[in-house]
């Protein structure tokens, strides 16, 4: 019965499926490094593709490199790896919190990060490289906060959403106030609190590339961990898992991946909520497939969503996060519709 119970979970019926999943999976780095080149392509100054093609090769020069490899590569690479990190912290928190309509921006995950960060940009600027770590432990402290409250004997998917969205508006409290009474610095914190891609370069690249790395590998070696937690505290501790450790300790990787996307885009919302539910319609529950198949469905949503944000209303540049907004919010009604 357990094994039958695992198998549902995890999606596995047979080679047929195994092949499909393959075949999604290198879609969906199809998708990603199309829409890769199609952010390197358009923008003020419209770039061929073949011009984009030797780019990639090194064979580039004139203004079109340049261009390429001082404005745009940087940013399309950044993008790519909020998407990735953001979608992976949702998806694991969904199999965490065992609530689908967990995401690191809605339960107050990022604003605890958004809140950490914001207290270092404003109040100690020549710490700026302290951003990243404060805004994990900010991340990790709001995310100790809603478990907390939402425990009452258990853990209720209704629970959780309703003690995310206090702790995500007393902390959003926390970071209007501080932007009211620092008013003088408030510029960046404006961007930071909408979210977006403007003038990211190599050193952001550099910034959260290591965190991707670590907590991608992380994640990757726990999915065969939230698979089993998916299917209920009781059947996992039967099988022999840890869940309360399992548990801390993936929520720890979802507030790194979390964290290192706030720390260079902002409180950008809505990723880790879509792109986990539009991955698992594709690809199934099992975390070992679903994983990849989020992080580089991340990296093509917000890669797209960043050009059609600077290209929309050219040469007027929109943050990323106001595209993502008019995306995410009605699916997540239709989703809090359908499983409230």
């Amino acid at each position: 019965m357990i094994k039958k119970k695992i198998a549902n979970a995890v999606g596995v019926n047979g080679l047929s499926r195994a092949v499909w999943r393959a075949v999604m999976l290198i879609c969906f780095c199809l998708a990603a490094l199309g829409t890769a080149i199609f952010s390197l392509m358009k923008g003020a100054m419209n770039i061929p593709a073949a011009d984009v093609i030797q780019a990639a090769w090194g064979k580039a020069s004139g203004v079109s490199g340049q261009v390429i490899w001082n404005i745009r590569l940087p940013r399309t690479l950044v993008g790519g790896f909020v998407g990735m990190n953001l979608a992976m912290a949702g998806a694991i928190l969904q199999a965490v919190m065992r609530n689908p309509l967990a995401d690191p921006h809605i339960i107050g995950i990022s604003s605890g990060a958004g809140l950490a960060g914001i207290i270092i940009l404003i109040l100690f600027p020549q710490m700026e490289y302290l951003v990243t770590p404060a805004a994990f432990l900010g991340a990790m402290a709001a995310a100790i906060l809603v478990y907390i409250l939402a425990w009452k004997g258990g853990i209720r998917p209704v629970r959780i959403i309703l003690a995310g969205v206090a702790v995500s508006a007393f902390l959003g409290a926390g970071i209007s106030a501080l932007m009211v009474f620092y008013s003088d610095r408030v510029h960046g914190a404006l961007m930071w609190m909408v979210g977006g891609l403007s003038a990211r370069s190599w050193p952001h690249l550099y910034i959260i590339l290591p965190y991707s790395v670590i907590g991608g590998l992380m994640a990757f070696w726990y999915a065969q961990k939230l698979n089993i937690l998916n299917l209920g505290d009781e059947v996992a501790r039967s099988l022999g898992l840890k869940v309360e450790v399992t548990r801390l300790v993936t929520t720890a990787i979802a507030a790194l991946l979390a964290a290192s996307a706030v720390s260079v885009a902002g409180l950008l919302g809505f990723v880790g909520l879509i792109v986990p539910h539009a991955a698992r319609l594709l690809v199934g529950s099992d975390y070992r497939y679903l994983l990849p198949a989020s992080a580089l469905m991340g990296m093509g949503t917000v890669i797209f969503c960043d050009t059609v944000a600077r290209t929309l209303f050219a040469p007027i540049e929109l943050p990323v996060g106001i595209i993502m907004a008019l995306a995410g919010a009605p699916f997540f009604l239709y989703l809090l519709r359908r499983e409230v």
